[in-house]
C-alpha cells in the first residue's frame, strides 16, 4: 500500500501567452534543490493561444514532482487562476510564480525551512530583476521573524512569496477577482496582518522578476480609475484591520506613496482638464479618509505638499508643484530657531495668495539631516507640534477635509 505524504509546498503558475519565457519559468521549477516528493506544481492555463497550455502538458509528463495542468477560458487577470490554484493545493505552503519570472535553484528549499525553523506563516525570498527594476528597501538583511510594521515588506506586497496555507484557509483567503490591479498587494498586506511572524531570506536570490520585451509582465495600466480602485480597496483593508493610530499611519503610507501619488506626477502634467478634475474627484474621500499628520510626517517634503494640495482641492497650485519635481531641482533650504528648523522652498512657499502653512514645507529630521546647519535636538517633536497646527488649520478641523 502506497502513503501519500502532503507535500511541503505547492508551486501555483497561472500562465497567460507566456511563451518563450515559460520554458525557463518551468526549467527554474525542476532545477529546485528540494526533494521533487516534497513538492507539487499546479499550474493554470488561463486560455493561452501561443502553446502555452502545451507546453505545461509536456512539462507535466517528464517532471520528476508531481505537475497538475488546468486549462480554462480567459479570466482577464491574474487573480482567477491562482484562485483556482489554491482550491487545489495540497502542500503546507503555497508560493506563487508567475509564468514569466524564475525561481533561483535553493529558492524553495530555503524559504521552506525559514518558515519550519521560525514557525512564521509568511516567507520573503530576495528578488532580483532581469530587464525589470525589483523592489530593494527590504533585502539589508535577513530575518528570522520580523511583521509588517518593523520592517519594510511593506514596500513589496506581491504575490511571489511563500504563505502557510493553513493562514489562507483559515481566514478564507483569496484574491480579488473585482480589482485589474493591486489585487496582489490587498492578498498580501492581509496576510501579512494575519500571520504569526514573517521571515525575510536576504542572503540568496529566491526569485527573479523578468522584463519581457514584448511588455506584456506589466500589470495592465487600463484607466487611471483602476489605481484609484486599488488604493481605495488596500486603504480600506487597512483601515478595517489596524486602529488608527500609528501602526495605521506606518502602512497608510504604501497606498499613499506607491499607488496613490503618482497619479500626482509627471503624467498629470499632461493629463486634459477632465482628467485632472476626476482625479481630484475621485482622490477626495480618500484624502478626508485616510489622510492624517501622522502619515504626512512620514514623507518628504514635496511627497506631502502634492498630497497636501490634493487634500486642499488645490488643482492650480498643483501643477506648480509637480513642473518643480519634473525637472529635478534641489528645494533651496531656509533654516530657522537656531537651525532646528529646515524649510524647503518648493513653489508657493509663503505665498500669502496660495496660503499654505509653512509646516507643510517643514522637513522630518531624516530629510532635513541632508542640510549643513541643522540641528537635530528638539526638531522632531517641533514637527510634530507643527503637523497638529495644520490639522487644526484645516477645514472642519480634519485633516485631509478639502476647501470649500
Amino acid at each position: 500500500m502506497t502513503v501519500v505524504t502532503q507535500p511541503d509546498v505547492t508551486v501555483i503558475i497561472g500562465a497567460y501567452e507566456a511563451m518563450p519565457y515559460l520554458v525557463e519559468c518551468l526549467a527554474s521549477v525542476e532545477a529546485q534543490t528540494i526533494d521533487p516528493a516534497r513538492m507539487e506544481v499546479i499550474a493554470v492555463d488561463d486560455g493561452s493561444t501561443d502553446g502555452t497550455g502545451e507546453y505545461l502538458e509536456e512539462f507535466a509528463d517528464r517532471a520528476p514532482m508531481p505537475v497538475t495542468v488546468i486549462r480554462q477560458d480567459n479570466s482577464g487577470g491574474p487573480s482567477g487562476p491562482r484562485n483556482v490554484g489554491l482550491g487545489k493545493a495540497a502542500g503546507r505552503y503555497v508560493f506563487f510564480l508567475d509564468a514569466d519570472d524564475r525561481l533561483g535553484p535553493e529558492a524553495l528549499e530555503r524559504m521552506v525551512a525559514m518558515a519550519d525553523k521560525n514557525g512564521t506563516d509568511v516567507v520573503l525570498g530576495k528578488v532580483e530583476g532581469i530587464n525589470r527594476i525589483p523592489p530593494k528597501s527590504m533585502w539589508g538583511k535577513t530575518l528570522d521573524r520580523t511583521d509588517v510594521f518593523s520592517s519594510n515588506i511593506k514596500f513589496t506586497l506581491s504575490a511571489q512569496k511563500l504563505f502557510r496555507r493553513a493562514l489562507l484557509e483559515k481566514h478564507g483567503m483569496r484574491f480579488d477577482e473585482s480589482l485589474w490591479t493591486g489585487e496582489d498587494a490587498l492578498f498580501t498586506m492581509e496576510a501579512y496582518l494575519r500571520a504569526d511572524g514573517v521571515s525575510v531570506v536576504a542572503d540568496y536570490p529566491c526569485y527573479y522578476l523578468v522584463g519581457r520585451e514584448d511588455g506584456k509582465h506589466v500589470t495592465k495600466t487600463g484607466s487611471y480609475t483602476l489605481r484609484f480602485d486599488s488604493a481605495r480597496a488596500l486603504m480600506k483593508l487597512i483601515a478595517d484591520m489596524v486602529p488608527a493610530g500609528d501602526k495605521r499611519d506606518t502602512l497608510m503610507i504604501r497606498p499613499f506613496l506607491i499607488t496613490l501619488l503618482p497619479q500626482f506626477g509627471p503624467k498629470f502634467l499632461t493629463d486634459d482638464e477632465e482628467v485632472r478634475r476626476h482625479k481630484f474627484e475621485l482622490a477626495k474621500p480618500l484624502m478626508e479618509a485616510y489622510w492624517t499628520p501622522g502619515v504626512a510626517r512620514r514623507l518628504k517634503v514635496h511627497e506631502r505638499l502634492r498630497l497636501h494640495l490634493v487634500a486642499m482641492q488645490r488643482p492650480e497650485l498643483l501643477l506648480d508643484v509637480v513642473k518643480f519635481v519634473k525637472a529635478k531641482k534641489q528645494a533651496a533650504a531656509i533654516l530657522e530657531k537656531r537651525g532646528t528648523r529646515v524649510y524647503l522652498v518648493y513653489p508657493h512657499f509663503r505665498s500669502k495668495e496660495a496660503g499654505i502653512p509653512d509646516q507643510v514645507y517643514l522637513a522630518e529630521p531624516r530629510e532635513a539631516r541632508a542640510f549643513e546647519g541643522y540641528r537635530e535636538a528638539a526638531a522632531n517633536s517641533f514637527l510634530r507640534r507643527a503637523l497638529r497646527k495644520i490639522r487644526r488649520m484645516l477645514p472642519s478641523g480634519g485633516f485631509g477635509a478639502a476647501a470649500a
